[in-house]
């Protein structure tokens, strides 16, 4: 432990020493702390790079150093040389500006031991990663000796170098003159920038379109550090003197050649017989095949090949390199679109960030860590893109180490959790609380969370739609629900302002329209049930108190009392048949209107069908009944019965064997006067026997009798006197014929009989007419209308002693011949007959029955 304590302390006095002795002294210490020792870059790796911090802002940054103790060796008019050149690239890199050109944060600064300047953060030079560790730090960092490009990192770097060259040849008009692994850069995210600019060669006529760039001649004596690197330098530089923007091209590819053969160049060149080496070479490149490009992927293959071309026109420029299928990459084209997202606006952004949960998993941890998470994290300061931005932070989060977590996420995250612009963050916990509520207490939603949705200020549609969720998951939810009493009181007087707020859509409202009926119908349902039990008991109790009231007005016989107290309990449930819908009080119409209010739609449509019948019959002329005052008799009583007994004895006298049944038979009956009558309407209204509303002498029809009517006869359009109507029945073939079981003789005389008691049909009348009984009616003369119906004995217009079947004022079979079960059936026959009957009848009955 102890010896480890020791060789820790050893490197870390070691490595302050190197920077004390390099930097100490240096402008740039003043400004920024300088950190360890961590790669090298430019013209032969002779820059040392150390990471630091400004002391201002605590902002990281690298610091690029060149200790002159490195050329020593040389004379001094050697050392201003390379000073010179060395100063002669950083003063032209700080005077550039450029995504794809490595950016200086401080200028270059010069004391008696070094050189120094400082940049963006940087992790190494391309070199350093392919294997070149000179002027390293030894150990050397496991982290440099350890990287291995990915794909995607090696595409897009090649891509951004490509994109660098494009920006000085079209922009810039400035031939690099050095491109070469050291003059590449890898910052700290992993972008690839360009630096090095010690060899470039501006043009003479930057105004024209056909730049020309002066190229000075190849000097073997001049230090190596005041040289470009031969071996990315492209042949017309040293066998011809010239140079153009296609020469930065062939550099280019030789870099790119590089890459995939682990850093090794093309070509080696002697340095000291540079003329025949490149001799060599030119020879080498034009007979240069496929097989020397196996390393390199085929999708580029041929582009190289172009690069590496003897013929400067031949090769690509730099903008169509940009553009070649190999850097079509998904990976490569995210990555280039996170280096150009300050370019872009919010809703280009956002868009962006919705897609690339899709994309970060096929990129390599290392890349979405180093490249992808830090332009995350830097949108946080940007409240609108925080909920976009989040769920891709959260994403990386999980594939995260605890001690990357901790380094690289928490820190960024602590900013965001009180942030409360954003309306996603409130949509959000909204949505978080709708999931949750199933597992929460229902009182506690109901007097909690529930009024704290009226207190939420926002407006905003997705902040609308939140609120509402909750309500509904808390209304449809079989545990929770909301009691009617809060949905009449605080949900919908709530719900009902927000549903017509400007910002909703079409599908927002209506959705807030639905749920709101669903509330109002669930409110009406439960209050209606409630209502209509309190009706019921109400009626109960009101039906108890109407049955005393009546039964005290029967027992004091207060006639006019207990009709007034009848009709007030049918005028509430709209049967006023009895009363002839007579006016009530204002206090009782409105209870009844209240009352009327809680019935149900089945009472309600019957109710109305009740009041239209009501109405017809309002609109009828009224019955008045005439009061029959009996007179006391000055001769003897007719009996009635004998009367009808006699006339009925005059039509059995007629022919009774006939022994065919007419196929029809045709009658008239008494017009309707809108009331059902108990009685038959048979041929003769004479013969209808009084005692008990049946005939004597009549036929019986056993039970299955079926009287069809005839569908050929026309009801309406045989000739009749006016208010006489004539229907005609058909009676089928297969009837037995029945005969009477005894018939008088014609004229005969029957016995006298007892007088019938007739009281039970006092209860035809209603308790608002005179009482005038059935007996005292049957022992009044019979009326005139009767005696013209009478015909003459043997009047051809009668038959047997009884028509068939017999039908009442409605049209309904009716105690008849054929249909009166106190008889036995007969054979007889039923010939043809027409009974036709004043108008004047129907006023007799009326008088008769009210």
């Amino acid at each position: 432990m102890e010896s480890m304590l020791n060789k820790l302390k050893s490197t870390v006095t070691k490595v302050t020493a190197d920077v004390t002795s390099a930097v100490m002294g240096n402008p740039v210490t003043r400004e920024f702390d300088v950190g360890r020792h961590i790669a090298s870059g430019g013209n032969g790796l002779a820059w040392k790079i150390f990471n630091g911090t400004k002391k201002s802002t605590k902002q990281e940054v690298a610091v690029f150093v060149f200790d002159k103790k490195l050329i020593d060796k040389y004379q001094k008019f050697e050392k201003d040389q390379i000073i010179d050149s060395l100063k002669r690239g950083v003063q032209q890199l700080t005077r550039l500006r450029h995504p794809r050109l490595l950016t200086v944060q401080h200028p270059l600064e010069e004391s008696r031991d070094c050189l120094a300047f400082c940049t963006e953060p940087v992790f190494a030079s391309l070199a350093n990663v392919l294997g070149n560790w000179e002027n390293l730090p030894s150990p050397v960092s496991p982290d440099i000796k350890d990287y291995k490009l990915y794909d995607v990192e090696t595409k897009y770097g090649l891509l951004q170098v490509s994109e660098g060259l494009s920006f000085l040849h079209s922009s810039v008009k400035m031939v690099h003159g050095n491109i070469t692994p050291e003059n590449i850069i890898l910052n700290k995210s992993g972008a690839w920038k360009i630096m090095g600019f010690d060899f470039c060669v501006s043009s003479t006529n930057p105004s024209e379109q056909e730049p020309k760039f002066p190229c000075k001649e190849w000097d073997p004596n001049l230090p190596s550090l005041c040289l470009p690197n031969p071996e990315y330098l492209a042949p017309e530089y040293i066998l011809s003197v010239t140079c153009e923007t296609a020469s930065d091209m062939y550099s280019l590819g030789t870099v790119m050649y590089a890459v995939f053969n682990k850093g090794k160049p093309v070509f080696e060149v002697n340095k000291q017989d540079i003329y025949k080496s490149f001799s060599r070479q030119l020879d080498q490149l034009s007979r240069l095949g496929s097989s020397s490009l196996t390393n390199i992927p085929e999708e580029v293959r041929e582009h190289v090949k172009l690069l590496l071309n003897v013929t400067p026109t031949v090769r690509p420029d730099a903008d169509q390199m940009t553009k070649i299928p190999f850097f079509d990459d998904v990976g490569a084209v995210t990555l280039q679109y996170f280096d150009t997202l300050f370019q872009r606006d919010n809703l280009q952004k956002s868009q962006f960030f919705k897609g690339l949960p899709k994309v970060l998993p096929k990129l390599p941890k290392r890349v979405i860590v180093q490249r992808i998470l830090p332009c995350l994290t830097s949108e946080f300061v940007n409240p609108d893109m925080v909920p976009f931005v989040l769920p891709n932070v959260l994403l990386i989060a999980e594939e995260c180490t605890k001690e990357e977590y901790v380094k690289l996420i928490l820190p960024e995250l602590g900013p965001v959790f009180k942030q409360q612009e954003p309306i996603q963050v409130r949509v959000n916990s909204l949505v978080c609380l709708g999931k949750i509520l199933e597992y929460l207490d229902k009182w506690f939603v109901l007097d909690d969370i529930l009024p704290f949705l009226q207190q939420i200020p926002s407006k905003e549609p997705a902040v609308l739609m939140g609120i509402l969720g909750i309500y509904k998951c808390t209304f449809t939810h079989k545990k929770l629900g909301i009691t009617k009493e809060q949905l009449a009181g605080k949900v919908l007087p709530h719900l009902i302002p927000l549903s017509i707020e400007n910002n909703l859509n079409l599908n927002q409202f209506n959705s807030f329209i639905s749920v709101i009926k669903e509330m109002l119908n669930r409110l009406e349902s439960e209050h209606k049930t409630k209502l209509e039990q309190l009706h019921i008991m109400q009626e109960q109790q009101k039906s108890l108190d109407i049955g005393n009231q009546m039964n005290a007005s029967e027992e004091t016989k207060v006639t006019n009392v207990g009709s007034q107290q009848i009709d007030k309990v049918f005028n509430n449930i709209g049967a006023d048949l009895l009363t002839g819908g007579e006016s009530e009080n204002k206090e009782d119409g409105l209870q009844n209107k209240q009352k009327r209010a809680s019935l149900t739609l089945e009472e309600k449509q019957k109710l109305a069908k009740e009041q239209e019948q009501a109405q017809k019959l309002k609109s009828q002329q009224p019955l008045k009944p005439q009061v029959h005052t009996p007179i006391a008799p000055v001769k003897q009583t007719k009996d009635l019965t004998d009367t009808l007994m006699d006339n009925m004895s005059s039509l059995t006298s007629l022919s009774v064997s006939t022994p065919k049944i007419s196929a029809s038979s045709s009658f008239t009956s008494v017009p309707s006067t809108g009331l059902g009558m108990m009685f038959s309407t048979p041929i003769d209204n004479t013969k209808r026997n009084l005692t008990n509303g049946l005939n004597a002498n009549m036929g019986f029809q056993t039970s299955g009798f079926n009287m069809p009517v005839n569908t050929n006869q026309n009801f309406f359009s045989s000739p009749s006197t006016p208010g006489v109507s004539k229907m005609t029945l058909g009676a089928p073939s297969t009837l037995p014929n029945f005969s009477a079981v005894s018939v008088s003789p014609a004229g005969g005389k029957q016995t006298q009989q007892r007088p019938t008691d007739m009281s039970a049909l006092n209860n035809l009348f209603g308790p608002q007419k005179p009482k005038v009984s059935m007996n005292q009616l049957s022992q009044q003369k019979p009326n005139q209308w009767l005696n013209q119906f009478v015909p003459p004995q043997g009047s051809p217009g009668m038959g047997s002693s009884v028509m068939g079947t017999q039908v009442n004022v409605m049209g309904q079979s009716a105690f008849g011949m054929q249909a009166n079960p106190f008889f036995n059936p007969q054979n007889f026959a039923q010939p043809p007959t027409t009974m036709t009957s004043s108008s004047s009848a129907s006023n007799d009955l009326k008088d008769l029955f009210g």
